[in-house]
């Protein structure tokens, strides 16, 4: 590795972001394996810099940005350490670390240079934001990818209040709501990636990126099977509020719909209703606007009761049993939602 290449490094074993420039690429590794690369606040910060050095290099035709350990991508965001900032009165913390992910989000999507994310095993929450604003995004048959936020209480975030409703038909609505997971070609389908590969494929695409050629992503597939339950995702999660798309899926009655009513019940459904609202509200909006909206919510969702148990039953305790806030779907008052989003944008 030249001089070059280890710019922005001190000690590439503890470094939890490692970036430099190899051959015509920058290249920025997210290293933090044993917590699957989950985001903290100084990796965001780290990458944030990476991207303003690469950005600027004359020497840098394109930057690869990929996770440590081969088990993930990126699991997300430090959502226990926002958890116990929240606990402890400390807004400062919440509001520093979602406004330095979301500036991040930004600076990705206006980067005039091809972001390419080579995405094989997990990735969720945050690594969908520093991914999905990308120019592309390659998949391998171990990638998963997923908005699992609803199920701590919490909403689709990073700038998925933008991507997620400009998804084909419902599939927004449904990957934002239910938090389903998409493996390998799936996500090509529904829009989160934009070509797949293979793992055993992956260092001789990385090699040619290294080299500068961009043209070697021509040959990748950039669609995959069209999701046998796209016309009942569609038909169900195209309704109009959460109470009518768990009736048009028990309406449906098949064995998939009701594994996805089951999904919807699990979660918190305080979550579930201003999900739906936020993806009705991204569809009129810009991303500039779409992060700003979702700023403004994370101070608010932050302090609920729903993402302080749905974040301790789920990653802390991990006992798996939420106790939410009102506990019913029907007791949630949308009055209160739609307060929720006042002065939002």
């Amino acid at each position: 590795m030249t001089a070059t290449e280890k710019q922005g490094l001190t000690d590439m074993s503890e470094a939890t972001v490692v970036w430099g420039r190899s051959g015509a690429a920058g290249t920025i590794l997210m290293n933090r394996p044993r917590a699957l690369n989950a985001l903290d606040h100084a990796m965001i910060d780290a990458m944030a810099a990476a991207l303003a050095e690469l950005r600027d290099d004359p020497k840098v035709a394109l930057v690869i940005l990929e996770g440590a350990g081969g088990r993930a991508f990126c699991a997300g965001g430090d959502v226990r350490a926002m958890r116990q900032a929240a606990l402890d009165g400390d807004t400062a913390t919440v509001d520093g670390f979602f406004e330095a992910e979301y500036a991040l989000n930004r600076a990705i999507a206006e980067m005039p240079k091809p972001w390419i994310s080579l995405i094989d095993g997990v990735c969720m929450g945050g690594g969908i934001g520093v991914s999905v604003h990308g120019s592309h995004r390659i998949v391998t048959e171990h990638a998963m990818l997923a908005m699992p936020e609803t199920a701590i209480g919490f909403f689709p975030d990073v700038g998925t209040s933008y991507v997620l409703p400009r998804l084909k038909g419902a599939t927004g609505a449904w990957l934002g709501l239910t938090g389903a997971r998409l493996e390998g070609a799936a996500a090509v389908e529904a829009g989160l990636a934009t070509h797949s590969t293979t793992r055993e494929a992956l260092p001789a695409l990385r090699a040619a990126l290294v080299a500068g050629d961009l043209s070697v992503l021509d040959a990748l597939p950039r669609q995959g099977a069209r999701m046998a339950e796209a016309p009942v995702i569609d038909r169900c999660f195209g309704q109009p509020d959460v109470p009518d798309i768990l009736a048009a899926l028990e309406a449906d009655g098949s064995d998939w719909a009701m594994s996805q009513a089951r999904a919807m019940r699990r979660v918190s459904p305080t979550a579930l209703f201003v999900t739906l609202e936020l993806l009705r509200r991204g569809m009129a909006l810009d991303l500039a606007g779409c992060l700003a909206m979702e700023r403004t919510l994370t101070r608010r969702i932050t302090v609920h009761p729903d993402f302080i148990e749905g974040v301790r039953a789920v990653l802390v305790d991990k006992d798996n049993t939420p106790r939410w806030t009102p506990p019913t779907i029907g007791a949630v008052d949308q009055t209160a939602i739609r307060a929720l989003f006042e002065d939002a944008v």
